[in-house]
């Protein structure tokens, strides 16, 4: 388990600035992750990638000349927040447009493509390519759904190489997504992680057991198997993925991967029966590397990825580059980047607001402080329902972000906003704060509910359910959920209709909250028995079966908390 920690809540943050004060000839700090702190020519495509934290090197170890000009770090094992995805962009923003970069998890989606869309609004250029290369999260004729794990790290070396040498956007996209449709990973686990301040692991592996196609984000295997031998465990690896080996494709780049807590000399054993199979399968190895480079904390495992190579692929693999933790060819000659004016985010400014809508923020402040006491006394509860088939943080998540929402709430109010822009900035400190996918949801549902209120008016109940259907329809809109997938949607979709109903027949907004929320829960409950379709819950769906999704139980809770408010 993690020791060293002074405060877990900013254990991640502690982590990032210590990086940057060690690596500083290579990145220099910003809110939210890191940028090059080299100067980079003007018109290049930037190359910015990320994901949660806890996986180091990736992703700030990945930023350097050669490779990516940023990265974005979330929460551990959670995704950066929208607003810090934008950020981070526009303090690397060089002029040729962005590629961004990451694996294909809920929360990474929903936040970095809802950046992307802020971002393109400002005019610039943002190409998405997710990293889909664990063959254990979905069968071969689903590849797009796949989860990125270790193939995060040749995908974005491809990427970092093909900018450097000055592609433009959309041939630095081509070469990435080829890559990306050519890499494959399988992994194991020997034991599970544990969240800085945590007294217990995510998941645990019987003794004498292994966990056959575990995720990095602390999930649990797809099956359990027997410990075997190095050169049966090598066995296992090469076989599941080279069967997706491209018809004719000989040549390859071949990452073994530790996954935080298992030692080098061990996959170097591991590496001698890797070598050997892949030889014998015809396979010609092209500068294969071996380490830690996508981790899990101090999960004890190890993972195999293949990158079939043709020419293009081949140069780009080979290509110079010098990283805090991964230098390949001819030294780089840079010069210290001048940090530029007015990139970082700035303290909101509220326009004029009138005396009523001003005191319906106030109302709202209420409210999100029995939200934050609701979500504290639950978080416990929260966690275990979603440790069933997910990472077990979304109590903490939930409960970090609403007490940065209330935080920004009672800020605005103080400096006078009204109602809509109060709620607003609510809602992004809530995403920002939580991160993940719960906190982008929450985030986006907050700031979609604002857009029904006026900073010139008092809230009116017809504002309110309003609200609750703009909410909804964004959340499944940028969420990608429908009903079936056991997410919140199944819980909020039934919350609003009966919202809706409710009001239509002449309740007041109080007893037609109460009703709505009595629904909520109900289906909340009702979710036990799906199958997850969508998220990290979904390679593990037997063992969410039976138990409620986390994030519609959650609904239900702040449903009910804000019915006993009103």
């Amino acid at each position: 388990m993690t020791k060293i920690v002074d405060d877990p809540e900013t254990f991640a943050a502690s982590a990032l600035a210590g990086f940057s004060r060690v690596y500083g000839r290579y990145v220099r700090l910003v809110k939210g992750g890191v940028v090059r702190s080299t100067a980079v020519p003007q018109g290049k495509v930037s190359v910015i990638v990320g994901g949660g934290s806890g996986h180091y090197p990736a992703f700030a170890g990945y930023v350097g000349p050669g490779m990516a000009d940023a990265a974005v770090a979330g929460e551990i094992f959670a995704s950066p927040s929208t607003a810090a995805v934008a950020r981070v962009c526009r303090n690397a923003d060089y002029g040729g447009g962005i590629i961004l970069g990451f694996g294909n998890y809920a929360g990474d989606v929903l936040n970095f493509g809802v950046a992307a869309e802020r971002l393109r609004a400002e005019g610039v250029d943002v190409r998405i390519v997710t990293v889909t290369d664990d063959v254990a999260s979905a069968p071969a004729d689903q590849h797009l759904r796949r989860r990125g794990i270790a193939g995060d790290f040749v995908v974005f070396k491809i990427a970092g190489a093909a900018a450097e040498a000055g592609l433009d956007i959309d041939d630095v996209e081509r070469v990435t997504r080829r890559a990306n449709d050519r890499t494959f990973s399988f992994g194991v686990a020997f034991g599970g992680c544990t969240l800085p301040g945590a007294k217990e692991p995510l998941f645990t592996v019987p003794r004498g057991m292994m966990a056959l196609g575990l995720g990095i984000h602390g999930e649990p295997g797809i099956r359990d198997a027997e410990i075997v031998p190095a050169r049966a465990l090598a066995e296992l690896l090469v076989e599941t993925v080279l069967a997706e080996r491209p018809a004719g494709a000989r040549r390859a780049a071949v990452l073994l991967n530790g996954l935080g807590a298992t030692k080098y000399e061990e996959l170097f054993v591991l590496w001698c029966a890797v070598e050997t199979l892949l030889q014998a399968a015809g396979v010609d190895l092209v500068a294969p590397e071996v380490g830690e480079y996508v981790t899990s904390l101090d999960m004890q495992g190890c993972s195999l990825t293949v990158l079939w190579l043709d020419a293009e692929l081949e140069r780009y693999w080979l290509a110079p580059c010098d990283t805090p933790v991964f230098r390949r060819g001819e030294t780089f000659r840079t010069e210290p980047a001048s940090v530029r004016a007015g990139a970082e985010d700035e303290a909101p400014v509220f326009g004029p607001a009138s005396l009523a809508s001003r005191e319906s923020a106030r109302c709202l402040a209420g409210i999100l402080d029995v939200m934050v006491s609701a979500l504290s006394e639950a978080e416990v509860e929260l966690g275990r329902i979603d440790a069933f088939a997910g990472d077990g943080d979304h109590g903490q998540g939930m409960r970090r972000g609403a007490t940065a929402a209330r935080e920004a709430l009672h800020q605005a109010v103080a400096a006078g906003a009204g109602v809509r822009s109060a709620l607003a900035v609510a809602g992004d400190a809530w995403a920002d704060r939580a991160g993940g996918t719960s906190g982008a949801i929450w985030g986006l549902l907050l700031r979609s509910w604002s857009s029904s209120f006026s900073d010139e008016e008092a809230v009116e109940d017809a504002d309110v359910v309003r609200g609750a259907r703009a909410a909804l329809d964004d959340v499944m809109r940028l969420g990608g959920a429908k009903p079936g997938d056991k997410t919140l949607v199944d819980a909020f979709v039934p919350f609003v209709g009966a919202l809706e109903t409710a009001k239509a027949d002449g309740l007041s907004l109080k007893d037609a909250w109460q009703k709505a929320s009595d629904t909520c829960r109900r289906a909340a409950e009702a979710t036990a028995p799906l199958s997850p379709r969508l998220g990290r819950a979904r390679p593990l769906a037997e063992r969410s079966i039976g138990h409620p999704d986390a994030g519609a139980v959650s609904l239900a809770l702040i449903a009910a908390t804000i019915a006993a408010r009103l």
